[in-house]
């Protein structure tokens, strides 16, 4: 990795975030990460108070793995719990036991590692409403600081996607998946949890720092296979297979595999479907100032059809995504795109 970092960086910069992610890293030994980190201590140093996120999965998460992140900084972690229902699990292909998750989630407070967030899949093959509110409470009473609520996906090229079309897989219908969300905007808001994005969750002051950035449309540098960064305007992806990444580095390549320069048409309509995400929504006065256009003005009859339809709501200052319309978010958005 300190091969890519050399393209981007002369010299090591502070950041603010860092999110060690796209996976498990915890995957690695301790061995491993204690080199990982000591490279990304190196090249990205964290400034003082900066958010220090690393994704875990609770199995053969051990004590001493815990220990190096740590000893590393890491100040935020985020478990692919799924759910609390072993069935389930199995059908996402994850081996952990529900039990292995309140066990990890004690070591990581031993160690101070206190803030904590819980990703969890609804609208499993086989889940009921019931099921899902079971892991719902489960989750809650194990007093995680965020909660990030998925809808189950199925992209082409995934295991998911060939055993649904091998109808092993049956989805959940529509209407049940929609309950389900309905289930989380209800009952998280009631413990305490705000909900500040589609997905996501938080007590007061635990929203995911490093995430906000993404739905600023703010930049960010993406490292290692498959890794995806942002800066003045350039998107780009890097190869996902890790002998391509690694063979194109070695030779003195950029491991990027696609890059895209977003004109400022773009630009606009990109920061109404990540601004529309967040539950805030966007600020009208900053949009128009940083864009100089008004976001009304970019598909006039979708914006005034959205807001008859009860689906968008404007405020003195912001334009947002009502409760009704956050369960056809992809259809709003898709219409500024």
């Amino acid at each position: 990795m300190e091969l890519e970092i050399r393209q981007y960086l002369a010299v090591p910069e502070v950041m603010t975030t860092l999110f060690l992610g796209g996976g498990t890293p915890t995957y690695l030994s301790a061995a491993d990460l204690q080199a990982l980190f000591v490279l990304v201590q190196r090249w990205l140093p964290l400034a003082p108070g900066g958010e220090f996120s690393v994704e875990c999965n609770p199995e053969g998460f051990t004590p001493d793995r815990m220990d190096v992140l740590r000893s590393a900084g890491v100040n935020r972690i985020s478990l692919g719990v799924q759910s609390f229902h072993p069935e389930h699990l199995r059908t996402l292909e994850r081996s952990h036991s529900p039990d292995t998750v309140q066990t990890v989630i004690e070591q990581l407070r031993e160690r101070e590692l206190t803030n904590i967030s819980l990703d969890l899949i609804f609208g499993v093959p086989g889940q009921t409403l019931f099921d899902w509110e079971k892991t719902l409470d489960r989750a809650i009473a194990l007093k995680p600081h965020h909660l990030s609520t998925y809808g189950l996906t199925y992209e082409k090229g995934t295991s998911f996607w060939t055993r649904r079309a091998r109808h092993v897989l049956k989805p959940v219908s529509e209407e049940l998946e929609r309950e389900m969300y309905a289930l989380a905007m209800s009952k998280l808001p009631a413990q305490g949890f705000q909900h500040y994005e589609i997905s996501n969750f938080a007590l007061p002051g635990a929203e995911c720092r490093h995430n906000r950035i993404y739905w600023r449309g703010e930049s960010y540098y993406g490292f290692g296979p498959g890794a995806a960064g942002f800066r003045s305007g350039i998107r780009s992806m890097n190869h996902r297979s890790v002998t391509t990444w690694i063979k194109r580095l070695q030779q003195g390549d950029s491991a990027v595999h696609e890059e895209e320069s977003l004109d400022t048409d773009l630009q606009r309509r990109e920061a109404v479907m990540l601004g529309l995400r967040q539950i805030e929504g966007i600020d009208l006065a900053d949009y128009q100032q940083k864009f100089g256009v008004a976001i009304r003005d970019l598909e006039p009859d979708s914006y005034a059809r959205f807001l008859n339809e009860g689906w968008l709501e404007e405020t003195a200052t912001h334009i947002r995504l009502t409760r009704a319309g956050r369960f056809v978010a992809d259809t709003v958005m898709s219409e500024f795109l």
